[in-house]
C-alpha cells in the first residue's frame, strides 16, 4: 500500500514515540499499562498506550469515557497520558485508540483517585420546628475508599439511631420534644480522613413557652482549667436564664453573664451535671450538661527513704492520686539499669527479696496517665 507524504510523516513521529512499528496490513492491537490505577488525591500518574508488532499505525488518540472533555491537569504526549496531581473529578475510564488502513484498536484505563470523604445535608439547616412536628434530616457522602456514616449531638460520643441506605444515613424523630433543640453532627470516615457537618435544630412551641438548649450535653476538661457552659432559650417573653448544680452548690469561683457560666480553675470536686433553666410566665425548660474534672497524677513514695541491712528485704509503695488508669514506671537514679533482683507490679511496688551492699542509691517512680506524669524518689541505704 503507499503512503501520502503526510501519512508517512505521521507514521514516522509515532514509530519515534511507539516501541513498535511494522508493515501495513493489520489492524493495530493494543494494551494500556497500568490498566487499573489508584492514587490518592494529589498524587500523579501515567498510563503508556502500547500497539503490538506487526500494524503500522497511522493515527493514535487518548479520550475520556463517554466523550468527556480532558480537566486542565490531564496531559497526552505521544502515547502517554499523565494526571497531574489528582483529583476526584478525574477518576474513571480513558481509552487509547489507534487507527490505521486495516481497521481500528482500542485499550482502557481506569484511574481511582483516593480521598477524604465529602458531605452534605439535606436540608442544610439551621431548622426550627414546632413540638411534636416529625423532623428527618440526610447525610450523603462521597469519598473514595466509601466512607463510613455516623451521626452523633454535639457534646455527646454516643452514636444515634439511623436509617442507612447506600451513602445515605438518615437521622428521624417521628415527633420533636424540646429537649431534642440542639447541634447534631453527621461524621464520615474512611482512610483517608474524617469529615464532619453540623446542623442546628430548634423546637419551638405555639404558645411562647421556654425551651432551652445547651452547647454541649457532655464534656470532660482538665483540672485548673477554665470552663464556659452556654445555655440558650427560646420563647416569648424572653426567657429568665439561670444556672444550678445537682445536688450541690455551684463553684464559688463561677460567673454568670447572658447565659454563658463561666468556671475558673475547676477541681475534681466540681464534676456533675449542671442545670440551665430558662422561665417565663408560659413557664420553664431544663437543659442538662454533664461535666467530668479529670487529674494529673500526683506521685509519692512510701517510704521516701530506708535503711537496711545486706540480706533485708526492701519493699516501696509508689502512690499515685489522679484520674485512672494509672501506670508505674520504676528506674534507679543514675544507673541505666534496675538490679537483677528488683521486681515492680502494676500497683506501683518496688520489692528486692534480699537486698545487698551495691542495692543503695536513688529510685525513681514515674506515675502516668492519659492527662500527664509526675515522678516520686525513695532513697535506699544499705549498710551491714
Amino acid at each position: 500500500m503507499d503512503l501520502s507524504p503526510g501519512a508517512l510523516i505521521l507514521c514516522s513521529l509515532l514509530c519515534a514515540a511507539l516501541p513498535v512499528c511494522a508493515v501495513a496490513g493489520q489492524a493495530p492491537v493494543i494494551s494500556v499499562e497500568p490498566r487499573v490505577a489508584t492514587v490518592r488525591q494529589g498524587e500523579s500518574v501515567s498510563f503508556r498506550c502500547q500497539v503490538g508488532s506487526g500494524a503500522q499505525l497511522v493515527q493514535l488518540e487518548w479520550r475520556r469515557a463517554h466523550n468527556q472533555a480532558f480537566a486542565d491537569n490531564v496531559k497526552v504526549d505521544g502515547s502517554v497520558l499523565t494526571v497531574a496531581k489528582a483529583r476526584p473529578g478525574n477518576q474513571g475510564q480513558y481509552r487509547c485508540l489507534a487507527s490505521n488502513s486495516a481497521g481500528r484498536g482500542s485499550a482502557s484505563a481506569v484511574l481511582n483517585v483516593k480521598h477524604a470523604p465529602k458531605v452534605h445535608l439535606t436540608p442544610a439547616g439551621p431548622l426550627q420546628v414546632r413540638i411534636g412536628d416529625p423532623v428527618s434530616v440526610e447525610c450523603r457522602a462521597t469519598g473514595r475508599p466509601r466512607p463510613t456514616l455516623i451521626w452523633k449531638r454535639q457534646g455527646s460520643t454516643l452514636h444515634l439511631v439511623t436509617e442507612e441506605t447506600s451513602d445515605v444515613s438518615t437521622i428521624q424523630w417521628p415527633a420533636v420534644r424540646p429537649e431534642d433543640s440542639g447541634v447534631y453532627i453527621c461524621q464520615a470516615e474512611n482512610i483517608e480522613g474524617i469529615t464532619e457537618i453540623k446542623i442546628q435544630i430548634h423546637v419551638v412551641t405555639g404558645l411562647g413557652a421556654p425551651v432551652a438548649s445547651v452547647s454541649a450535653t457532655e464534656m470532660t476538661v482538665v483540672e485548673g482549667h477554665a470552663v464556659t457552659m452556654e445555655c440558650q432559650a427560646t420563647g416569648s417573653p424572653t426567657p429568665v436564664i439561670t444556672w444550678s448544680k445537682l445536688r450541690a452548690p455551684l463553684p464559688w469561683k463561677h460567673t454568670v453573664a447572658g447565659g454563658v457560666l463561666t468556671l475558673t480553675s475547676v477541681g475534681r470536686q466540681d464534676s456533675g451535671q449542671y442545670i440551665c433553666n430558662a422561665t417565663n410566665i408560659h413557664g420553664f425548660s431544663e437543659a442538662y450538661t454533664q461535666m467530668e474534672v479529670e487529674a494529673p497524677p500526683y506521685a509519692t513514695c512510701l517510704p521516701d527513704q530506708v535503711r537496711l541491712q545486706p540480706g533485708d528485704a526492701l519493699q516501696v509503695q509508689c502512690l499515685a492520686h489522679g484520674s485512672h488508669p494509672i501506670r508505674y514506671t520504676w528506674s534507679r537514679v543514675g544507673r541505666a539499669s534496675m538490679p537483677p533482683a528488683a521486681e515492680t507490679t502494676r500497683d506501683g511496688t518496688l520489692r528486692i527479696a534480699r537486698v545487698k551492699q551495691g542495692d543503695s542509691g536513688t529510685y525513681k517512680c514515674v506515675a502516668t496517665n492519659h492527662i500527664g506524669s509526675s515522678e516520686a524518689l525513695a532513697k535506699v541505704i544499705i549498710k551491714a
